[in-house]
């Protein structure tokens, strides 16, 4: 299963700004809603096409009401996310897969489950540099296109 993750941006309480629209809550009907992280919203698709269909479907609402979209694909990572844009370049065929782990966004994990604070990092040996913005108890990796991390 492909997992979507929407990242709410700050004061807004995602879930009800979606569920209250009409026609997000119809394209997120077919879905069991669950929370990922804090004030996120999270959904499992069928596939990595399905995923981005939805993004897209979602779109009007993502540009008001989220920080991020990001996307969980197990054929690519079983614990990195992709970015929106990485993940429609990879279903496109555009990116190859294997080729997706240089560039790197990574959130700071609160104890509470928020996102703070992405750094871009750049994999190096195949290690990821130590997130250093501030103390948290984990971290969320993102990859990212050549474009985003660039720009």
């Amino acid at each position: 299963m492909t997992r979507v993750c929407l990242v709410g941006s700050e004061g807004v309480d995602l879930r009800g700004e979606l569920v209250s629209r009409e026609t997000a809550r119809e394209a997120l009907s077919t879905y069991s809603l669950a929370e990922e992280y804090r004030n996120s919203l999270s959904v499992e698709t069928i596939s990595l096409g399905s995923a981005v269909a939805l993004l897209n479907d979602l779109n009007w609402y993502l540009v008001r009401f989220t920080d991020d979209a990001l996307v969980l694909e197990p054929s690519v990572s079983e614990t990195e996310w992709l970015s929106r844009d990485l993940a429609e370049a990879v279903r496109d065929g555009a990116i190859d897969p294997d080729e997706t782990g240089e560039y790197l966004k990574v959130y700071g994990l609160t104890e509470d489950r928020e996102l703070v604070e992405p750094m871009y990092l750049s994999r190096r040996d195949g290690e990821i540099p130590a997130y250093d913005l501030r103390d948290v108890a984990d971290t969320v990796v993102v990859r990212v296109t050549e474009s985003e991390f660039s720009g």
